[in-house]
């Protein structure tokens, strides 16, 4: 009887360690995978884009969104994943304020929508960035759609000041008043007789 009882705590013993062996060993695995993630983030988590021209920057030097929206992205996470969740979801935030203020020469759709995909594309990132399972590959992908944005948003910038830089032709803008058709004269209320037919 004490020989069963002996042999039953040895292997309830040996089946403990083997477990805790077990949960150590995938513990170690889930560090390493996720160091390598946040090697993988960190090393991609750069955003290095065209800046507007001298011109476009003065006219979005006072345009506070669009500075703290870029003192965000130029501050890079360096210490855990959690850093670069709590980065993510703050350039989520500050992205989507962009459409707060936008200087009145810029406050066009061209640039509205780009500010729109930049804003989807952050959203994303903080999607998957906060996913129990992180998708790195994602992420990195993102990051490099994000500077392309960027650059398209800088140089519809440049774009808009080019164009309205470039004189305009006698009688252009008279032509585009009168195209306006918010402006047009209201037709006469004169009514219509209908023509009865025989």
């Amino acid at each position: 009887m004490k020989f069963r009882y002996f042999t039953f705590i040895i292997i309830l013993f040996l089946s403990c360690n083997n477990n805790d062996e077990k949960q150590h060993a995938e513990q170690l695995k889930d560090i390493k995978k996720k160091e390598l993630i946040f090697n993988n983030i960190s090393k991609n988590w750069k955003f290095s884009y065209n800046l507007p021209n001298s011109t476009s920057n003065s006219i979005i030097n006072n345009w506070s969104e669009w500075k703290s929206f870029n003192n965000e992205l130029n501050d890079k996470p360096k210490s855990s994943i959690g850093a670069f969740q709590k980065k993510a979801k703050t350039l989520s935030k500050k992205s989507a304020e962009l459409n707060n203020n936008i200087p009145l020469k810029f406050n066009k759709p061209e640039i509205k929508s780009r500010i729109a995909v930049l804003t989807t594309k952050l959203n994303s990132i903080n999607l998957f960035i906060n996913l129990q399972d992180i998708p790195d590959q994602k992420v990195i992908v993102l990051i490099s759609e994000i500077t392309l944005e960027l650059n398209s948003l800088s140089n519809q910038m440049d774009e808009i000041v080019r164009k309205s830089e470039i004189p305009k032709e006698e009688g252009e803008i008279d032509m585009i008043r009168m195209s306006d058709t918010a402006r047009a004269i209201p037709s006469s209320t004169i009514p219509v007789q209908k023509i009865k037919q025989n």
